[in-house]
C-alpha cells in the first residue's frame, strides 16, 4: 500500500509510503481518502499524525501520470483529487502534519489539511505548480490563503518558490520547527496529549473554528452557541466540571 494507518496510544499515523519521494499519484490520493474516512470512524483513533517518513513528506503529484491526462480526464479527476484532501481536512479529530524534507505541491496542500504543522529544520515547502503552467488543484489556492493571508499566498503561488522551515515559521505556514530527527516524535506527542482530551468537545472546537471561517460572524456565533449548549448533554462535560469542583483545574480524566 502507498499509504498506511497505524494506531498507538490513541493516535492514528497516516503514513505515506511511496518511495523515493512519496509522489501523490491517483492510487495514493484514493488511499488517503479511504484512510481519512477510516480514521474518522474508528473510536480508537482520537488524534491523527500525517507523516511521510524521515526524509520527505511528499514532493507533490506524479507529474508523469498527470502529463498523460487531457482536459476531459482532469475535469473528471479534479473533483476526486480535491475530495481526497478534503477528507483529511474534515477528520473531526486533532490532526498534526509531521513535515520532513520536501512538502511541495500536493505535499504542501496535504500539510495544509492539518490543524497544526511541525516541520523539521530540513523542510522545504511550496506550491510550484505555476512552473508547470498550472495552479494548485488540491486546495492550495484556498487553504494557503486562509492560513497565511492572500498576499503571502500569492507570492508562493505566483512564483512557485520554495520556502525553508524558518521562513515557513515566520509567515505562519508551519507552527513549530524542530530538528529533523525529532519531527515525528514531537508530532506524536502533541497528538497523544490531545488524544487524552474530551473527544466531543475537541470535535466541536474544530468544527466551530473551521466552519466559522467559511461564514459571517453571526452564523459562526450560532454554530458556536449550538455546540456549546449541546456539550452540556455529554458525559465529558459532567466529568470535567465535577473534577474541577472536586480537585481543581486541569485534572479531569476523559474516556
Amino acid at each position: 500500500m502507498t499509504v498506511n494507518l497505524e494506531v498507538s496510544e490513541g493516535v492514528g499515523t497516516i503514513r505515506l509510503d511511496r518511495p523515493p519521494m512519496n509522489a501523490l499519484d491517483i492510487a495514493t490520493q484514493d488511499r488517503l481518502r479511504e484512510l481519512a474516512e477510516e480514521a474518522t470512524r474508528r473510536d480508537d483513533v482520537r488524534a491523527v499524525v500525517l507523516y511521510g517518513g524521515e526524509k520527505v513528506f511528499a514532493a507533490g503529484a506524479d507529474i508523469k501520470e498527470m502529463q498523460a491526462m487531457d482536459h476531459a480526464a482532469m475535469v473528471v479527476r479534479s473533483r476526486a483529487l480535491q475530495d481526497s484532501f478534503t477528507a483529511v481536512a474534515r477528520i473531526p479529530k486533532p490532526v498534526v502534519a509531521a513535515v520532513t524534507g520536501y512538502a511541495l505541491g500536493g505535499g504542501c496542500e496535504l500539510a495544509l489539511c492539518a490543524d497544526f504543522r511541525i516541520a523539521g529544520d530540513n523542510a522545504k515547502l511550496g506550491q510550484p505548480e505555476i512552473l508547470l503552467g498550472l495552479i494548485p488543484g488540491a486546495g492550495g489556492t484556498q487553504r494557503l490563503a486562509r492560513l497565511v493571508g492572500p498576499s503571502k499566498a500569492k507570492d508562493l503561488i505566483f512564483t512557485g518558490r520554495h520556502v525553508r522551515a524558518d521562513e515557513a515559521l515566520t509567515i505562519g505556514l508551519v507552527d513549530r520547527v524542530v530538528p529533523a530527527a525529532e519531527v515525528y516524535e514531537q508530532a506524536h506527542a502533541w497528538a497523544a496529549k490531545l488524544a487524552q482530551g474530551p473527544a466531543t468537545a475537541l470535535r466541536a472546537a474544530k468544527e466551530c473554528v473551521d466552519a466559522g471561517l467559511e461564514t459571517d460572524l453571526d452564523t459562526g456565533l450560532t454554530i458556536e452557541r449550538n455546540w456549546f449548549a449541546g456539550l452540556f448533554a455529554t458525559e465529558d462535560r459532567e466529568r470535567g466540571m465535577r473534577s474541577f469542583v472536586d480537585e481543581g483545574p486541569g485534572k479531569a480524566k476523559f474516556l
